[in-house]
């Protein structure tokens, strides 16, 4: 099973669970999966971890600043050669199935473009296609994402889990991933 996983996803796990993990039985465990390639960090991922909440992920989770863990552990995955197993299927969804019409009307179609450029080179984005990918080679694999399928805050682009449901790729929060692995012992006291 490969899990891909979010900012926010990572974000969460140190605001909300590292807190408690006395043992750091949990941080160890995310540390192992990370290592051994179970749990997937994009580079636009960990890029985000780095400004967003001023690297709080960083500085919690620091052995992703660590150069020689990352060096070992082959984190981040470079997404800037990533390509979509069906390019032409792909994008007919990007412009017809992913995209929130009330707010397409609104754009022309150059702006429409230009953003849809932007959101092809976003994290959100690469996420999905280095899952989908790894789906077409016969992976197991989830995207660990905090977001919903419902309201997309009108944005242009609908939402991961939606996206993922109509590639047909599973998507989990972070208290389901932790759940699905068994053998977690957290003390949380």
């Amino acid at each position: 099973m490969k899990v891909v996983i979010d900012t926010n996803s990572l974000l969460s796990l140190v605001r909300y669970y590292l807190p408690f993990d006395k043992k750091g039985v949990l941080f160890q465990f995310i540390k192992s999966k990370i290592e051994n390639g179970d749990v997937i960090i994009i580079d636009k991922v960990l890029e985000e971890c780095t400004y967003n909440s001023k690297g709080l992920v960083i500085e919690k989770l620091n052995y992703l600043a660590d150069k020689a863990f990352l060096k070992t552990a082959k984190v981040p995955y470079k997404s800037d050669s990533l390509l979509v197993p069906n390019t032409k299927q792909f994008f007919h969804q990007l412009n017809s199935v992913f995209v929130n019409t009330p707010i397409r009307r609104k754009l022309t179609d150059v702006e429409f473009e230009n953003q849809k450029n932007s959101y092809i080179d976003s994290a959100d984005m690469k996420q999905v296609i280095f899952a989908l990918n790894l789906k077409n080679k016969g992976e197991q694999v989830f995207l660990v994402t905090e977001e919903t399928e419902s309201s997309n805050d009108n944005k242009l682009f609908k939402k991961i889990p939606a996206i993922c449901k109509e590639l047909k790729i599973e998507t989990m929060t972070l208290p389901e991933l932790i759940a699905k692995y068994d053998g977690i012992d957290i003390d949380c006291y």
